[in-house]
């Protein structure tokens, strides 16, 4: 923080606590309020006429452009960030949170070509309140619409499981869909015909439970973090069907005669849910898991694990761009996704989805995106790793690495295959003199415009 900034602050904080109009002389505190003397004019009234101009900081590469081009600006390491994109806004002598004025320069100063509000398509799961396990075992934060109302579609859950540590058998009213982050988890699952189901998945693989399946995961040697997508954006971890609830509020007697067991047997019942807890390590052979019945197990075709991390990745010019959906992996039937890598200055192009709302998580680096609304509504957002994007059906977006390493992102949609619209594809096939009469670009422009989408464009654009 400039000196000239702090002393600003000083000054505000001098005059709220009363230090410049404490009486002295008289040995005895001030009383809490002040007197009506104080009311309105009077010409005994003194003001602190503090110059608030002269706020020194040095502008950063870019923000002396014209508004309208903005470029990212990078305020991570600038020492004291100003609301200031080329003529336009002003300096800020305080009260301010520089920690996030740095990561969001975009809403300190924005580009010229924002407008009006939309909604708010970012959110922290480091401001998620995080629900621990017992003994050390892991832990839990979400996002849903108590922290984004209007992601209304889908909700998501960031969850920790240390080595050999369970998330609680349980069911959701919801669908369950997941992207293992690191490490490596055994799921197992029980369908409503009796059919069996345990695999082993991996940082990079991909789960799904349908809603009303009852299903364990247990993290294996080296713990893990994955991430949980419901298809409910109201949904709530804190109401899922727990095994240790639902045993605990069924009378004793009851459960004897469900079981076939003596009342005896749910005397240890555990006092409580457990949700995350430490458990005995899965053994090495998964086939000592693999419980059947009469039913079988549940048929490859319907498989409830995908390992995504073997699927390579399509290759283009900025990136490159993982996709699943039913089309590959059908018993998530309306559950289409994309991992998505951008290079460094590139950006996944100008692009929405006519049939789905877009949930987005960032995995690793930093970025912008433009979410644009009908008519004219338009706001620019910063992300970092671990926060949570969020993009309505129809409304256009991109999302461009304004870092120094590769931004890698999960787009998840609510869809039975996963497509999108680019700007790019969609101009470069409209009739030439229809772009030309509407957006007056030039025949050099016209005729380098391209007629296939990108999905990632790079960072690079001929100068003028």
């Amino acid at each position: 923080m400039r000196i000239d900034a702090f002393l600003s602050v000083s000054a505000l904080l001098a005059t709220l606590q009363g230090v410049n109009g404490a009486p002295t002389g008289t040995g005895t505190n001030p009383p809490l309020r002040g007197s009506e003397n104080l009311l309105g004019y009077s010409p005994s009234n003194t003001l602190n006429d503090e110059n608030t101009d002269n706020i020194q900081y040095t502008p950063v590469p870019g923000q002396n452009e014209d508004a309208k081009v903005a470029p990212y600006l990078d305020f991570e390491n600038s020492e004291n960030p100003q609301p200031i994109r080329g003529d336009t806004g002003g300096t800020d002598p305080g009260p301010r949170n520089y920690y996030y004025d740095r990561i969001n320069s975009d809403k300190l100063a924005p580009p010229g070509t924002d407008n009006g509000a939309t909604i708010n398509a970012m959110w922290p799961m480091g401001l998620s309140h995080n629900r621990l396990g017992i003994k050390g075992s892991g832990w839990a934060r979400q996002q849903n619409i108590n922290a984004m109302p209007d992601a209304t579609k889908m909700a998501g859950v960031d969850m920790r499981l240390e080595a050999g540590a369970y998330r609680e058998l349980h069911w959701h009213v919801a669908a369950e869909w997941s992207l293992v982050l690191n490490g490596s988890v055994r799921i197992q699952a029980v369908n409503e015909n009796g059919e069996t189901f345990v695999d082993d998945v991996g940082a990079g693989d991909v789960w799904f439970f349908p809603p009303g399946v009852p299903h364990s995961i247990q993290a294996l040697d080296n713990g893990t973090e994955f991430l949980l997508v419901f298809d409910d954006g109201s949904f709530s971890e804190d109401n899922t069907f727990l095994a240790s609830e639902v045993f605990l509020h069924q009378p004793k007697e009851v459960l004897a005669k469900d079981l076939d067991l003596p009342i005896s047997a749910f005397d240890n019942l555990p006092g409580d849910e457990l949700y995350i807890f430490p458990g005995t390590p899965a053994p090495k052979d998964i086939q000592e898991q693999n419980v059947t019945n009469s039913a079988g197990v549940i048929p490859q075709s319907q498989s409830y694990s995908y390992h995504f991390s073997e699927q390579p990745a399509h290759e283009v010019a900025g990136g490159s761009v993982k996709i699943i959906d039913p089309l590959t992996f059908p018993i998530a039937s309306s559950f289409s996704a994309a991992i998505v890598t951008v290079k460094p200055g590139a950006m996944r192009e100008i692009h929405w989805h006519p049939t789905s709302d877009e949930w987005t998580f960032f995995i690793s680096g930093q970025g912008r995106a433009t979410l644009f609304t009908a008519p004219d509504q338009a706001t620019t957002f910063d992300y970092h790793g671990g926060d949570v994007g969020y993009f309505p059906q129809s409304n256009s977006h991109y999302i461009e690495n304004t870092g120094s390493e590769d931004l890698v992102f999960l787009e998840v949609l609510q869809a039975d295959q996963f497509t999108d619209i680019s700007l790019g594809q969609w101009i470069g096939n409209v009739p030439k003199q229809i772009v030309s009469d509407t957006l007056r670009l030039s025949n050099e422009s016209l005729n380098s415009l391209k007629k296939e989408k990108q999905y990632v464009v790079s960072g690079k654009y001929p100068s003028s």
